[in-house]
């Protein structure tokens, strides 16, 4: 029997045109609500019998132009057009066209004691079903907020999920975002969202895209339905004005996985997930994933949950369009910023015992074929990393690994020197696992040799021919007393979640834990929760935590996945550290300069989009100490940039015991932009202060705390 069910919605066949089914009974003469907007930003929305008319500007002196059609039994859009005067008619690339929102829903094992923070959890296996999402067209609004202006269309469901669908603009910009805003009253839903746009007779031509190995693809508008690897996530729709891109959130859209392969994203054709009879094309969430632990996404129940899609509009040709869409990412790319180094860490690519056993299986003492530049040092090389740092061995140590395991730390240091060079350095780390409880990373500024067992009469260190000083660890004493040393860093693995629950909250007065070798934790964006503006809570609550214990501990970004390749979708599952370090450190001299910046908390944590280059508090920065008199009120200062509009920006304190946020409205911004900030912080009695900034697709940035004295 199958583990799933898929529910075939015979509205449908009622409508025949649309892969949103309105309802048979609906009435016409819908009268939007204008009682929350207002003309801003040159944005112009009006209605005129049953449509709503809405135009913006893009730049360049184009304008776009989004039709609604209120009536029922019709595609929600009319048109999608791109004018030189909003006045007229313009160019219509689109027409006659219907979003698409496939709602797959499962069921989160709330018996698990992570509950809703839960990774190894996998709702594939329980019965699930999807549903093409309806839309009853009951009533419609616009609604300006900041420099923005969204129209809201309700009577949008979806199995348990109800709510509505929505269209925001954004002037100077060619994207339109689409969002099914949706909430359920059910308990324990675990979920997944296919989004695209559909016509039941399409008036493009073709559809493109790149797919993952960077060769051009072309299909008819009218092929079967069939699920595609793409590039940059984004698939276009060609007709005889231009092209309309779609694209998700590039990181909120993917819920955390193992494996960071191209699981065929996207989708293109006619009957696509056996719901959506008409032609369309969008992107997908498989619910299969990489097949290991597959979480899903989070939907508590009264949460309101924000299915995004965006549309970029465009007069050219695809290959054209895509260079605007990968804009938003900087082509997948992490800007180089003076006087920082990128910085990522935690891969599990297992490259020393590959390279052992090809060497073995191809009978030579040399590089064996396969291995002059392994696909992950390609793979960062094209994501703009700088520094990456290693998760070696992260497999249980049988006794005949705990033999090989000197050799092998040879190997990893040898391979990490040889693959560095004066643009880029691999840096040797583990994930261990032992003796501390859940999962920490190990980082030390040199080669260092040490096993992960000690028998009672075996020294903590001895000389070892071939290795030099080899350390023997046995205890959370032994650890603390390696890293200290050598000067080692240590920090906790996936804090909170996966095998690191209740980590480091249980070690939290442990001597190696308060130890200035003990760094603190790692963020990354899980679990999946869409009802949330930013990404990785689970992790910024335990920097507010841990501040509040009266610990100076810091958070870097981790990636945590295993056997990147350059095919893979790895961009999406990143994040990257930008360390502010003005000289990339020689392999051969070690790289105690990193260690030294994490250490002080000189860095800052971004998902790449939002970039904050620039912060003080008081003139003091992150890492640094603020001594302040009581009636002192200091300035924030915080030069941002940014692709993606922002969203809002919040300054983040604590007194000891509570959290205090303050937040800044940046729904004033534009696309691709920067600005300076200066914000009298309301740091009265507060410890510490941070900085956040998220954007409206989720992506965002933070620092590292100022500590207030």
């Amino acid at each position: 029997m199958k583990p799933h069910l898929i529910s075939q919605v015979s509205t449908v066949v009622l409508l025949g045109i649309c892969s949103f089914a309105p309802s048979a009974m609906y009435a016409a003469g819908i009268q939007a609500d204008f009682s929350q907007y207002k003309s801003v930003g040159g944005v112009s929305i009006r209605q005129t019998g049953d449509a709503l008319l809405a135009t913006w500007p893009m730049g360049r002196g184009e304008y776009g132009s989004l039709t609604l059609d209120l009536q029922s039994n019709t595609p929600l859009i009319e048109s999608l057009a791109i004018s030189g005067d909003p006045t007229k008619p313009g160019e219509t690339l689109l027409k006659g066209v219907s979003p698409v929102n496939v709602i797959t829903v499962g069921t989160r094992d709330l018996a698990n004691p992570a509950g809703w923070v839960a990774f190894f959890d996998n709702p594939r296996n329980r019965p699930y079903k999807s549903y093409l999402a309806t839309l009853e067209k009951s009533s419609a609004r616009v609604v300006t907020e900041g420099g923005r202006s969204t129209i809201v269309i309700g009577g949008l469901s979806a199995g348990p999920f109800h709510g509505d669908m929505r269209f925001i603009l954004y002037p100077g910009t060619r994207i339109v975002q689409s969002q099914a805003v949706v909430s359920t009253e059910q308990d324990a839903v675990a979920f997944l969202y296919d989004a695209g746009l559909s016509s039941p007779a399409p008036n493009w031509t073709s559809i493109q895209y790149l797919d993952n190995f960077d060769r051009w693809q072309s299909a008819p508008a009218d092929a079967p339905a069939a699920p595609i690897a793409v590039r940059n996530r984004a698939v276009i729709a060609e007709a005889g004005g231009g092209s309309v891109a779609v694209f998700p959130p590039p990181h909120q859209y993917f819920y955390p996985l193992d494996l960071p392969d191209n699981f065929q994203f996207a989708w293109r054709g006619r009957g696509y997930h056996d719901l959506v009879t008409d032609a369309g094309f969008g992107v997908r969430q498989p619910p299969e994933g990489d097949k290991r632990w597959v979480p899903w996404v989070n939907a508590p129940p009264h949460t309101e949950q924000h299915l995004s899609l965006f549309y970029l509009l465009s007069r050219e040709k695809s290959e054209k369009t895509l260079d605007e869409v990968r804009r938003y990412t900087r082509g997948d790319h992490f800007k180089k910023l003076p006087g920082y180094l990128t910085f990522t860490s935690h891969y599990h690519n297992e490259h020393s015992l590959g390279f052992v056993d090809a060497q073995k299986a191809q009978k030579t003492d040399g590089v064996p074929k396969g291995f002059s530049e392994p696909g992950f040092v390609t793979a960062f090389k094209q994501r703009g990393v700088d520094i990456a740092h290693l998760a070696e061995f992260h497999i249980n140590w049988t006794q005949e690994l705990q033999a090989r395991r000197l050799p092998l730390l040879k190997t990893m240091h040898d391979e990490c020197a040889r693959l560095s060079n004066n643009k880029f350095l691999l840096l040797p780390g583990e994930e261990p696992n032992e003796h501390l409880g859940g999962h920490w990373l190990s980082l030390f500024p040199k080669p260092v040799y040490w096993t992960l067992q000690r028998t009672k009469d075996q020294p903590f260190s001895e000389q070892v021919a071939g290795y030099g000083t080899v350390y023997h660890v046995g205890s959370p004493d032994d650890v603390l007393k390696l890293m200290e040393t050598e000067h080692g860093l240590m920090w906790t693995a996936h804090a909170r979640i996966k095998a690191s629950i209740g980590y480091p909250d249980n070690y939290k007065t442990a001597p190696f834990f308060l130890s200035d070798r003990y760094l603190g934790a790692a963020w990354k964006a899980m679990p999946s929760d869409l009802s949330k503006p930013q990404l990785g809570t689970r992790v910024l609550d335990l920097e507010d935590d841990m501040s509040n214990w009266g610990l100076r501990k810091y958070i870097l970004g981790e990636v945590d996945v295993f056997n990147v390749k350059p095919e893979h979708e790895l961009y999406g599952h990143m994040n990257i550290n930008y360390l502010k370090m003005d000289k990339l450190p020689r392999y051969q001299d070690g790289w105690s300069s990193v260690l030294t910046t994490l250490r002080n908390g000189h860095f800052f944590v971004t998902t790449g989009e939002v970039l904050i280059p620039k912060f003080t508090l008081g003139g003091k920065g992150s890492g640094e100490t603020l001594r302040l008199s009581p009636s002192q009120k200091p300035t924030l200062n915080a030069s941002l940039e940014w692709t993606f509009p922002l969203n809002f920006a919040e300054i983040i304190s604590g007194d000891g015991a509570k959290v205090y946020r303050q937040r800044i409205d940046l729904s004033d911004t534009p696309a691709f932009g920067s600005r300076t900030l200066k914000i009298p912080a309301e740091v009265s009695e507060r410890k510490w202060v941070r900085f956040e900034v998220w954007d409206i697709a989720g992506n965002g940035a933070f620092t590292e705390p100022v500590w207030i004295e």
